[in-house]
């Protein structure tokens, strides 16, 4: 419900919601992007991409890392589906190609990040502002042990098909995640449990395997150094004294994730080794 026009209170992120609509501001089911520039943790600014598509209800955030490895996150809402894309560039002298793509799936929670229609809302009073995040969120390590098949992925979530395009012999998610998604009715078949350590009792961690052409856990760690994770609201007062709340502003988080995964060879995990 849309009521008088309101002073907005000074945020100290700068960064809030359109209560009402702005000139070229996205109407109903709109797609929006807005980019920020966002400190790295050596120092480096980045800038990072964030779209939101209301009409299919999911967000997208891109970033490059100091290593110039492209990460993505993709969430979708209406499946419970999150989708962690990472386009790492190739040591090309180790025999490597120009870049590796890898897929991570897992599910989305509630309030892991703000609504796809909030975050279409968002805008910036100082685009040129170097953001950092307002809380760091616990480091995640993720034991990645099952395998999605790209070509059936899209019943899962539709994103799949285009999001991990470069990652189709790379796409892992998790067996607690498969057993829920099974549970509101995906097709299993397009899901393969990989080998662990418990089946193959010489399947090391690639960073301690000296064989560059043998099986082993390959580790990866990625970051997402800023990105909306709740709404702020402010109160306000009418005249006959009466208190109400409106959405006037986003918290922003940093959230570290390690995946765990099996390769059919370290060539495939050059990064994760003992240094």
């Amino acid at each position: 419900m849309r009521g008088p026009r309101r002073r907005l209170p000074a945020l100290p992120a700068l960064l809030w919601l359109a209560l009402a609509p702005l000139p070229g501001a996205p109407g109903p089911a709109a797609r929006a992007e807005l980019r920020v520039r966002v400190r790295l943790p050596g120092g480096q600014v980045t800038e990072e991409s964030l779209q939101a598509d209301s009409g299919s209800d999911c967000i997208s955030l891109e970033l490059r890392t100091a290593d110039g490895a492209l990460v993505t996150l993709t969430a979708d809402f209406r499946q419970e589906v999150k989708i962690f894309r990472a386009l790492i560039l190739g040591e090309l002298e180790r025999g490597q190609s120009q870049f590796q793509a890898l897929c991570f799936v897992t599910r989305l929670h509630r309030n892991e990040i703000i609504p796809s229609e909030s975050m279409a809302k968002l805008r910036q009073k100082n685009p040129r502002t170097v953001r950092q995040a307002e809380e760091v969120r616990g480091l995640e390590h993720l034991s990645m042990d099952v395998a999605v098949n790209f070509s059936k992925g899209a019943q899962l979530s539709s994103h799949i098909h285009n999001v991990c395009a470069e990652a189709k012999e790379a796409i892992y998610t998790r067996e607690e995640d498969v057993k829920f998604w099974l549970e509101k009715g995906v097709d299993g078949s397009m899901f393969e449990v990989l080998p662990q350590t418990s089946d193959l009792p010489d399947l090391q961690r690639c960073k301690l395997c000296a064989d560059r052409w043998k099986p082993c856990i390959c580790s990866y760690s990625l970051s997402i150094e800023w990105y909306p994770c709740m709404l702020k609201y402010c109160k306000t007062r009418d005249a006959g004294g009466k208190v109400s709340s409106y959405k006037c502003g986003i918290r922003s988080c940093q959230k570290g994730y390690t995946f765990d995964y099996y390769v059919p060879q370290k060539q495939l995990c050059l990064w994760d080794e003992e240094t």
